[in-house]
């Protein structure tokens, strides 16, 4: 919303709101930063955003609704589909004849408002909400789909006992019928379904004696989602294997597949693997969001002095860039920003990939296909006869991909790739076991990126302070005289703070956040490679000889940067400790 900032001062002043030297003084912060007078009041805490969209709602003559406790019709509140809903902090509470009435946080986003009256065919009335009142009709989209979905599964699932009850064995076309049997197809719809609106990376369907499982991963952690009855698993893994292209009547061997789904909100494809298991074949499904783009290295969770060290090596010709870190912690993201920030029309950039995650213009992209013969080593060996100055190679896997990465670095690449290890110094042992020579890796290596993820506090959490028995224990992992200033050198922290004045929180369960977690961010570690290092890695260095002297030389572990993290009140302590202590 848009209002006059001397309408604003007005209204404040007038109700007593502020007072006339604190408007004064955040008049000439916002002419000197070049932002509005609400920005700075809030950035100040002055003044809530809720209160300043109530005043605001005020002087443009906008309705107020507190939606906090209602209970709104499942049909009315479907009529805004929950990702455009959460994307655009807008929701329909109440029908009346033609017209809609919408709760949003800005009522002048008239683009998101045309859309919703193009949509739904209804004269939208815009009125004005808290960011209290929105979460919590948010949070009733969960619950109304949940119940819907219960209903049609179990609806569903007593229409399939004619279908599927035939005993063990399934031949083909009967696999094919059922794959294609509407109670079937309803079903698998609905676990989709449902993962894409709870933002699940994975869904799990796992068959057991008695019944079958599907666990949604969200934000890093499995959660039951439903149980199905028992003769349902055939039926649904059938239907997978349909989408995803594959053998319906091998059991035996596992097999991997993909498809995609396109709603109204996004696109969304999924990676399929299945495999047999002692009651049946499980099922996991990767959800990989086309959509997702536009991040940054901040966004993604990387310190000031993080993104500099990066920029600086990504921005030079040559050299190899490795991110490390288990399946699951972010590395493709991390190298797909990376690619992002040198994609410009100057250069050529080329990968190898497996699978492709996500597609991304003027960037040539190859799929492996290792059942043809076609891997990584046979694909880079291509790919440097193709002009690139910059390539990607998915993951180096073997001796054969690390060496031609390595000589691609040496004939001037850019090389970015990714390493399954669970340290930055714990890539240089593990590609000499990879039979590369030492001199080698001091030539190319530029940079070694290690990272987790962390799940995020929510809003609602609880505030405490750090005893002294609990930084003595912290005192065991890390160097805490130094993380302090090194924390006052980020400006994380205030140049006076200890670590006793410092506020951590822990989670707090809300209706919102069941667990008081919610997305996740990242936690990262770089080794530049000095000269120091490189002599360590000639003379064969084990990892923890390599990550002592990275310390000495300023290099913010993990660890350090996830405490870093909790003392912004981003994550908990107990999070960081889960993730980086095995």
């Amino acid at each position: 919303m848009k209002v006059d900032s001397k309408q604003l001062k007005l209204f404040l002043l007038d109700g007593g709101l502020i007072s006339a030297e604190e408007v004064e003084a955040a008049e000439k912060k916002a002419e000197k930063e070049k932002k509005s007078l609400a920005e700075i009041l809030v950035s100040e805490n002055k003044i809530t955003d809720d209160e300043i969209r109530r005043l605001q709602a005020y002087i443009l003559g906008i309705p107020f609704v507190n939606l906090k406790d209602e209970k709104i019709d499942f049909k009315v509140l479907s009529l805004i589909p929950e990702p455009i809903a959460r994307t655009h902090n807008i929701v329909a509470y109440r029908k009346n004849g033609n017209e809609l009435e919408v709760a949003m946080l800005d009522p002048q986003d008239l683009e998101t408002i045309d859309f919703i009256k193009k949509k739904s065919n209804l004269k939208i009335l815009p009125r004005l909400t808290d960011m209290k009142s929105l979460r919590k009709v948010l949070l009733q989209y969960q619950k109304s789909l949940q119940a819907e979905f219960g209903d049609i599964i179990q609806k569903e699932a007593e229409t399939l006992k004619i279908v599927s009850d035939k005993g063990e064995e399934i031949n083909k076309e009967d696999l094919k019928k059922l794959a294609e049997d509407v109670p079937v197809i309803r079903i698998v719809d609905t676990l989709l379904r449902h993962a894409i609106l709870q933002r699940a990376s994975d869904i799990h369907i796992e068959p057991m004696e008695d019944k079958v499982l599907a666990r949604y991963r969200i934000d890093g952690i499995l959660h039951d989602a439903m149980t199905l009855p028992k003769n349902t698993a055939a039926g649904i893994i059938a239907r997978i294997k349909v989408l995803a292209k594959l053998k319906l009547d091998e059991k035996r061997l596992p097999q991997d597949g993909r498809f995609k789904i396109e709603t109204p909100e996004e696109r969304v494809s999924f990676r399929v693997s299945i495999l047999p298991v002692y009651n049946g074949e499980k099922a996991v499904l990767r959800l990989l969001r086309e959509g997702a783009k536009g991040f940054s290295l901040e966004s993604l969770g990387f310190l000031p002095s993080q993104v500099e060290e990066a920029q600086d090596v990504i921005k030079k010709p040559t050299g190899m860039v490795l991110v490390t870190g288990p399946t699951g912690s972010g590395k493709t993201t991390t190298l797909y920003t990376i690619l992002d920030i040198l994609n410009s029309p100057e250069v050529n950039i080329s990968t190898i990939e497996d699978p492709i995650e996500y597609q991304m213009q003027r960037i040539n992209q190859t799929q492996v296909k290792p059942d043809i013969g076609f891997t990584f080593s046979s694909g880079l060996r291509s790919l440097v006869r193709q002009d690139p100055d910059i390539i990607m190679v998915g993951e180096i896997r073997d001796n054969e991909t690390a060496s031609l990465a390595i000589n691609a670095a040496l004939t001037g690449h850019m090389v970015l790739s990714t390493l399954h290890t669970n340290s930055a110094a714990g890539s240089i042992p593990r590609l000499m076991d990879m039979k590369v020579e030492p001199f080698l890796l001091v030539s190319t290596l530029s940079i070694i990126i290690a990272q987790r993820l962390v799940r995020k506090l929510c809003l609602e959490k609880e505030k405490y302070f750090l005893s002294k028995s609990q930084i003595e224990n912290l005192k065991r992992s890390v160097d805490m005289d130094k993380l302090l200033e090194t924390m006052k050198k980020e400006k994380v922290i205030k140049p006076k703070d200890s670590w006793s004045s410092i506020a951590f929180y822990k989670p707090k369960a809300s209706s919102e956040c069941a667990d008081g977690y919610k997305s996740r961010i990242g936690i990262h570690e770089i080794l530049k490679m000095s000269e120091t290092i490189k002599n360590l890695i000639m003379s064969h260095a084990t990892s923890d000889e390599i990550e002592k002297q990275a310390k000495k030389e300023g290099m913010i572990t993990m660890f350090e940067d996830g405490l870093m993290k909790a003392a912004q009140g981003i994550t908990s302590i107990e999070e960081v400790l889960r993730v980086t202590k095995e």
